[in-house]
């Protein structure tokens, strides 16, 4: 059975133990690493790991600070893995036998765990790591070592990166932990860093839920369109949906709501047929319908007492 996800902080922790302490935590948790605050700073870090049967993810958000995977560190705790690196927030450097990379918002670089690396964070970082035991890795990717570290985007990459890095985000995200099949996000990792077409179906269903979910807010969004942008048929767009439990519509409908109720519980200045139209409805009647369909109260309810709650606060 998988246990849900561990968070570990260095806040509130005795500052003078910090980096210690922070570096026994990976050593266990995720890998092994030395690390160093930049200018004398107190280490502000924060991590949320899962551990799955085969993989293991994690979000990590910190300060300014270097990290490094040295030959001793390798020698004394080895980790028979490769390691992906998804950065969401903060430029980092990353230097290598090879040279030196600099990995920006929005790319995402895999190397062997083994071969020694450092890594510098000026600006701080929040990012995805996704750990894979080297034999897993075989079995998915293919004999062929990383070699050497590989940088890819999934910021504006294809859909496998962009999914890639959905999925890995929702399993350690801190407001809401969502299940990840692992199987799916292997194979997206494999698709990414082989260039090969997804196999899977459950890959497919992911991929056409993420190209979805970024197309949410055009009313003229249609099955044919997210089988297009996903790169299957669109028979084959139904199949795994219906595999999944339900259809384009269903899926469409459920998640323009779920968009739309969150903006009106939050208050603002929007009016009711503006979310409707932000989420992708394409009558404000429609949307009003199908909300007090779905939730049992009025969308115009919903606004009035967020705006109520602003007020009081």
């Amino acid at each position: 059975m998988v246990s849900g996800p561990v968070r570990f902080s260095t806040a509130g922790l005795p500052e003078a133990q910090r980096v210690a302490l922070w570096e026994d935590h990976n050593a266990t948790a995720l890998i092994g690493l030395r690390c160093r605050s930049l200018d004398d700073e107190v280490l502000e870090a924060t991590e949320i790991n899962l551990q799955l049967p085969r993989v293991h993810v994690a979000r990590v958000t910190g300060n300014p600070h270097v990290v490094e995977r040295t030959r001793a560190v390798v020698r004394q705790l080895p980790s028979e893995a490769i390691a992906c690196y998804l950065t969401l927030v903060g430029e980092a450097f990353f230097y290598h036998d090879d040279g030196v990379q600099v990995v920006r918002p929005g790319q995402l670089i895999v190397c062997d765990a083994d071969r020694p690396f450092m890594r510098g964070f000026s600006q701080g970082l929040e990012e995805l790591a996704v750990k894979v035991p080297r034999q897993v890795w075989r079995e998915v990717a293919g004999p062929d070592p990383v070699a050497r570290p590989r940088l890819f985007d999934f910021g504006t990459g294809d859909l496998q990166a962009r999914t890639l890095a959905r999925l890995a985000g929702r399993a350690v995200n801190p407001q809401r932990f969502r299940p990840v099949d692992e199987d799916t996000l292997l194979e997206l990792l494999a698709g990414v860093v082989t260039g090969r077409p997804a196999a899977l179906s459950a890959v497919h269903l992911a991929m056409a839920k993420a190209y979805a979910e970024e197309h949410l807010g055009d009313s003229g969004l249609t099955a044919a369109r997210i089988a297009k942008g996903t790169g299957i048929s669109e028979r084959h767009l139904s199949r795994v949906f219906a595999a999944g439990g339900t259809t384009v519509p269903q899926f469409l409908l459920a998640r323009r709501l779920e968009g739309a109720r969150a903006l009106l519980a939050g208050g603002g200045n929007l009016t009711v047929a503006e979310v409707a139209a932000r989420c992708g409805f394409g009558s404000a009647a429609r949307f009003s319908h199908r909300f007090k369909e779905r939730y049992g109260v009025r969308a115009t309810d919903v606004l009035r007492e967020a705006r109520a709650a602003e007020a009081d606060g």
